[in-house]
């Protein structure tokens, strides 16, 4: 490699004219005008980019030549030279935007039509906006332009350029053109006209008459690709949501709805008989809702476990897809955002050997997850970890997991029974819902185990009320609760963008964690917005833990007719932080903002 090095050509010399294209005289001849790379390094770091260039499997960008060299700026703050920042300063030098193509904000459908993927492959282009009147092409060569004129003419739009990592382009001119031409065909095969359908009594016949197969290959490729697009953008939740003529997919990202794309209602129905068939659902079966589960892979081979959930509609079935990540359970506490502090606590609860400890929040505040790292820590092999869940959120080889099969008589109650008979150390039922399944997890208590599991209220004190509503006698909470939890989730700040900005005013402070009398942070952080967050501001969710730990003086309180807000104060007293004042410590940390704590726990009460 050395020998091949030293015949390489002379430094370049800083073009005269335009170029013709992007190449590596051009790049160098900029890095060295800027200052990036020193004039005594420029002859052997130019040799070595055209080393790989020349060697490279298939075609290589320049860009990317250069980026393989590894190369720091000899600028401060001397950051590596990376693809992305190559990209972004190449498209500076020409003075063109530069955009990191977000697959969520492009309509592949629409800009597939302007050229084909031949066409596009040739030129390393890919279209990544369409209006009325311009679109806009994303290259990695603004100098090479032959096509312009050619694609302005058949679009009868104006071209607007901007600079893309060339990787980007090429990864997605494969994966958008691919997706539009799968979805077309699949269109080609409906049975029956989609605009006919007026009312909800036809609409559940729609499926059965339908002639659009779901092991079309087309539709395979479809719901392949929705699967490995939603894992790469993190999503923790599919919706495919039919509707009269277009149908809708969106993906649930750090706990909010994001638009993905729109397909033809036809092969939205097909969608949904793909995925039902891979998750042994009754495919036919369009009238009532319908649960199942799928495990399947990353490109990178990690199992990926999805519930399904259907449901009729006006315009057809609608289908939710929870996406679970195994690396959740093996995550810490505090890597879930627990304190140092509140997971010792915590840890000492659930090291105890019998009693029954609560968590509560509601429905997607990341209850199951807080359970399931629990129960992960906890199931060694001198214990007996068994659960009944509905349904199984993720399957845990450490755990003896039970689902709950009301159609065959098997409900909470029932499953808590069995497990009884199951010699099990710790029992963890995925929710208390009625007196029944409340009885039974005390008994468990009562004789001898630790048990688990979650209820629906507001705040931790709120449990015991919800649990005497229930009917559930109050010497028997007395005897067996031992923790209480209850919990939220806030987005985070994105690590890359967040800037330490201004300061709160004091009327916002004071709601927020004035009451308990912590200082006002000087300054706070803001989100702004990159690509690495995709322009959202936050990047992943933490949680907000509120920790009842119970004491004498706590369990004296519990009585037939007991004072929530007594018990409230006592909790406090105990040393439990309610949930508003865990998401003030989160903003003096800049983990997250005042708003994201605002929207998710409630007023400070006396």
């Amino acid at each position: 490699m050395n020998a091949e090095l030293k015949k390489a050509a002379p430094a370049p010399a800083a073009p005269k004219t335009r170029p013709k294209t992007l190449d590596l005289q051009v790049i160098f001849s900029w890095l060295l005008a800027d200052g990036i790379i020193d004039k005594a390094n420029v002859k052997a770091l130019f040799a070595q980019a055209q080393f790989i260039l020349k060697n490279a499997v298939g075609s290589m960008h320049p860009l990317s030549a250069v980026a393989q060299c590894k190369l720091v700026s000899a600028l401060p703050p001397n950051r590596m030279l990376t693809l992305d920042a190559l990209s972004e300063w190449a498209a500076g030098k020409v003075n063109l935007p530069f955009i990191r193509i977000d697959p969520l904000k492009i309509d592949f459908t629409k800009v597939a039509d302007v050229m084909s993927a031949n066409y596009a492959a040739r030129f390393n282009i890919l279209p990544v906006e369409l209006t009325g009147t311009r679109l806009v092409v994303a290259t990695s060569d603004p100098f090479a332009t032959d096509w312009e004129a050619e694609i302005a003419k058949i679009s009868r739009r104006q071209i607007e350029l901007v600079i893309a990592n060339p990787l980007d382009i090429s990864q997605y001119i494969s994966q958008f053109f691919s997706l539009a031409k799968s979805i077309k065909d699949a269109n080609k095969s409906k049975g029956q006209d989609l605009a006919l359908r007026n009312n909800f009594e036809q609409l559940v016949e729609l499926g059965k008459s339908n002639k659009l197969d779901a092991n079309d290959q087309h539709v395979v490729n479809i719901v392949d690709w929705l699967w490995q697009y939603a894992f790469e953008q993190r999503a923790s939740d599919i919706h495919l949501e039919p509707k009269r003529e277009i149908a809708s997919v969106r993906f649930r990202i750090d706990g909010v709805l994001h638009q993905v794309y729109q397909v033809p209602a036809v092969v939205m129905l097909a969608m949904t008989s793909r995925i039902k068939l891979l998750g042994r659902m009754d495919v036919i079966e369009k009238r009532r809702p319908q649960d199942g589960r799928i495990k399947t892979r990353t490109t990178g081979g990690q199992e990926v476990e999805l519930r399904l959930s259907t449901m009729p509609t006006a315009f057809g079935e609608k289908l939710v897809m929870r996406i679970f990540d195994p690396d959740v359970v093996v995550k810490t506490l505090p890597e879930l955002g627990f304190p140092i502090d509140d997971a010792k606590r915590w840890d000492g609860l659930t090291s105890r050997p019998h009693g029954i400890i609560l968590v509560t929040g509601p429905t997607g505040s990341g209850k199951t997850t807080t359970l399931y790292t629990t129960l992960k820590a906890l199931a060694t092999s001198e214990v007996n970890v068994c659960t009944v869940e509905d349904p199984i959120e993720m399957v845990e080889a450490s755990f003896n997991q039970m689902q709950v099969q009301p159609g065959n008589d098997l409900t909470f109650a029932d499953g808590v029974k069995a497990l009884m008979r199951q010699d099990p150390d710790i029992i963890m039922v995925g929710e208390i819902r009625d007196l029944a399944t409340a009885e039974m997890a005390i008994q468990a208590a009562l004789t001898g185990h630790l048990v688990l599991s979650t209820l629906h209220t507001n705040d931790a004190p709120s449990a015991v009320m919800r649990l005497l509503e229930l009917g559930v006698p109050y010497y028997l909470l007395e005897a067996t609760l031992i923790g209480i939890m209850a919990q939220r989730l806030v987005r985070t700040l994105c690590v890359h963008c967040k800037l330490q900005d201004g300061e709160l005013s004091d009327d916002i402070w004071d709601s927020i964690g004035g009451a308990w009398h912590i200082p006002k942070p000087a300054k706070v952080y803001r989100p702004i917005g990159c690509p690495e967050c995709r322009q959202t501001g936050f990047r992943g969710r933490t949680g907000l833990y509120e920790l009842l730990t119970i004491s004498e003086g706590f369990t004296s309180m519990i009585r037939a007719e007991t004072d929530l807000i007594a018990l409230r104060k006592q909790a406090v007293a105990d040393g439990m932080k309610p949930l508003r004042i865990a998401g003030a410590y989160k903003i003096i940390e800049g983990t997250t903002t005042a708003e994201e704590v605002l929207k998710v726990t409630a007023k400070l009460t006396n």
